[in-house]
């Protein structure tokens, strides 16, 4: 696992937590777009705000955003493991 790229990630968004995951198989890390949306918007719902961002792309630029994104179950606040789109980084 390389820590660099965590790291990095860290910094990019100002220390804020962002879920991500280590896919061995594909050897990549995955990081939560809620939560990457939730600290650039400083949207107090995130979720919501994505949901809204997926829609206008796909009105407004034809482009369907699952194309570069997938789901993986990552932890909630909750604590229960819920779909959550990500990318990979």
């Amino acid at each position: 696992m390389n820590q660099n790229k965590m790291y990095l990630v860290n910094k990019i968004f100002n220390n804020q937590d962002i879920r991500t995951v280590w896919d061995n198989e594909n050897e990549k890390y995955y990081v939560s777009i809620i939560d990457i949306v939730g600290t650039l918007s400083e949207s107090v719902e995130p979720r919501k705000y994505w949901n809204w961002l997926k829609n206008k792309i796909n009105k407004e630029e034809k482009f369907e955003v699952s194309s570069v994104t997938r789901q993986l179950k990552l932890k909630a606040q909750d604590g229960k493991y819920r779909l959550t789109d990500v990318t990979d980084i």
